[in-house]
Order: C-alpha cells, then sequence, then structure tokens
C-alpha cells in the first residue's frame, strides 16, 4: 500500500503538494521524497521513523511536517534546509536534542510542538525561530526556560506543562504579545515581578507547583481564565492582626535587626547581646514572618496583603483560597516599607 501511494505520487512529480502516509509502520523515511520539490504538506505521524532521510532538505517549499509519534531522538540537521516550514509536528518521539544548526533555517516557522518527549533543556540557538508564534513542550522533563526563548516577540502561546521546572526567568516579560502561559505541574515556588509586566496574557495556569504567594501587580493582569489550584497558598493560620501606629518605635527597629544579624550568625552581635539580659529576653519573644522568613516583635502589616481578583477572571473552582482573594508579598525591608497595605499578615 506504502509504495502504490508513493508511486502515484511520484507520478504528479512537481505538481504532487501533499502525501500522508499515517500509521504504516514504516521504519524508514522514503528517499524517493527528494523527487518532489513542489512538496507544501507531509504527514508521516504514527510510524516507525527513527531518523530523516537526507533527501529531506530537497523540499525547500515543504511549509507543514508531522512526524509525531515516531522514533526520532533529536531535532534533525535537515530541518535547517526546509526555509519554508510554518508548522512542525515532532510530538510522540524520543527527542533529547536538536542537532547543531536544526534552527538556522526555520525563520518562518509559525507553530513548534515538541509535546511528550525527552527533552532536559533548549538550546540557545532556539532564539532564532522568530515567526515563532506558538510552541507547546508539555510532558518534558526541562529544568529551566532558556533566556533567549523570552526574546520570541512574536510568541502569543507558550506551553510548559507537566515538566521540571523550578523558576521562570525575569526576561519573561520581553513576551510582550504572549496572551496564553500554561505551566501546570512543574516545581515552581516563586513567580517573577516580572510576569506582571504581559499586559496581553489572557490565559494563566500554575496549578500544580510550589507557589506561596503571588508578586505585588499581579492582581492588575487583566486574566480571562486563571488556574492556581494544588498550591501551598496557606502554609499557616493567619493572624488578625491590626495596625497601631504609623512609624515602628526606635525598640522595634533596633530588635528587628539584631534578630536579622543574629539569624545570620553575625560574631560581633552574638558576642554583645550577653551583656544585654534584658535585650535577650525582649527578642526570644519575636517570631517569624511565614511569607517571608523576616523577623519581627510587634506584629505590623508591611509584609502581606489580600486583593481581591478582578470579577472577569475565570477562576478553577477547586482553587484552596477561602474567601477567594491573591496573596500579594510586597516585604521590602523595614526601611523601604509601604504604609498603604492592608489586609491580614501571616506569622
Amino acid at each position: 500500500m506504502t509504495e502504490r501511494l508513493l508511486i502515484k505520487a511520484l507520478s504528479g512529480g512537481k505538481n504532487t503538494k501533499i502525501i500522508t502516509l499515517n500509521g504504516k509502520k514504516m521504519t524508514k523515511m522514503p528517499s524517493a521524497l527528494g523527487k518532489l520539490p513542489g512538496l507544501k504538506t507531509l504527514v508521516l505521524q504514527n510510524n516507525l521513523i527513527p531518523k530523516v532521510c537526507p533527501e529531506l532538505r530537497t523540499l525547500t517549499q515543504l511549509t507543514t511536517l508531522n512526524l509525531g509519534n515516531n522514533l526520532l531522538e533529536e531535532v534533525p540537521e535537515e530541518m535547517k534546509y526546509l526555509t519554508s516550514l510554518k508548522t512542525l509536528h515532532l510530538s510522540g518521539n524520543r527527542i533529547c536534542r536538536f542537532a547543531p544548526g536544526a534552527c538556522d533555517g526555520l525563520q518562518n516557522l509559525i507553530l513548534l510542538n515538541l509535546n511528550n518527549n525527552h527533552l532536559i533543556q533548549l538550546p540557545q540557538e532556539v532564539s532564532r525561530l522568530k515567526s515563532l508564534t506558538y510552541m507547546s513542550i508539555n510532558y518534558n522533563q526541562l529544568v529551566s526556560i532558556p533566556r533567549e526563548l523570552c526574546f520570541l516577540k512574536n510568541l502569543v502561546e507558550l506551553q510548559l506543562n507537566y515538566n521540571q521546572l523550578i523558576c521562570i526567568p525575569e526576561e519573561i516579560k520581553f513576551l510582550k504579545k504572549l496572551q496564553k502561559f500554561l505551566l501546570a505541574r512543574n516545581n515552581i515556588g516563586v513567580l517573577p515581578e516580572e510576569l506582571c509586566d504581559l499586559k496581553k496574557l489572557r490565559i494563566l495556569d500554575i496549578a500544580g507547583n510550589i507557589i506561596q504567594i503571588f508578586p505585588s501587580g499581579f492582581q492588575d493582569l487583566k486574566l480571562r481564565e486563571f488556574y492556581c489550584e494544588g498550591n501551598p497558598l496557606f502554609l499557616k493560620q493567619p493572624v488578625i492582626s491590626t495596625q497601631r501606629e504609623n512609624v515602628w518605635s526606635l525598640q522595634e527597629i533596633t530588635s528587628r535587626f539584631v534578630m536579622n544579624q543574629l539569624a545570620e550568625n553575625n560574631p560581633f552581635i552574638m558576642d554583645g547581646i550577653e551583656r544585654y539580659p534584658q535585650v535577650r529576653s525582649m527578642i526570644s519573644q519575636g517570631k517569624t514572618c511565614a511569607i517571608c522568613g523576616q523577623h519581627f516583635i510587634t506584629v505590623w502589616l508591611e509584609c502581606v496583603r489580600f486583593v481581591s481578583p478582578p470579577k472577569d477572571w475565570k477562576i478553577s473552582k477547586n482553587l484552596q483560597l477561602v474567601p477567594l482573594r491573591v496573596l500579594i508579598c510586597s516585604y521590602k525591608c523595614f526601611t523601604q516599607r509601604d504604609p498603604n497595605l492592608f489586609g491580614i499578615a501571616q506569622v
């Protein structure tokens, strides 16, 4: 059957524009493809192809290539010759690397699908995909987002669900056109403040990470859909507090300084504190903020606040916030205190 289809395609010569050979149990890519320079679409998914044939590089008019669900172990070098390619599907393979130069000629690529592979990292050369608009790398083993990825100025959708990411680079702010950002089921602990610079972001999924708080300004994002269930947003019971004074007492400022220095094992402070039992007694009553880890004697509200999310946000129903509010940490230090913060301080 495969041979008959190829013979029929070859008979069309330059006029053959589309070849679809799905699920034919092919173990290699047919070299006869080199005789079809006018080919626009090539679909060879659900086969047993371990590598591409050298003749692939002759298909310079190809706009769509689907090699999903095969046995490829790398994004091959031959890709750089496909200068007209706009859509590339490589999901469901065994890809763990990019061949050197694979991205060089893909200046017109719009969609890249690398779901369900074995990628641990992305090469710096990914920054050469200048036209890339949709990128999906779900179900891989990525541990970081390369800064170079953040310079793909046309990127509208970025899917990185089910990886092993631990952080988001500050350079994420350069993805000015990003509208959909999916990061579910990773190991991300902190959202950078630069995320709030993504003014066009409409869908954000951070479910199943280890995020405790949201950056200041997060409530200003114009999200339409927001998913964050499965994060430890509450670690300890909050303590309700009122701010009694507008300024700190000298005792509070000094106590905090001493406690923070003791936490850093400052030898000078540790030696001096032994001579002042009253000071030792006072700071022994000190507490530590559950959010930022800073020390205090008197409960103040400079560290955290609750902000109700905009009404037009579509939020996952099983969100573990009762009442539903966004927890913002604005703690800098006692010399940069914002007197306008309000809400419930966690200690």
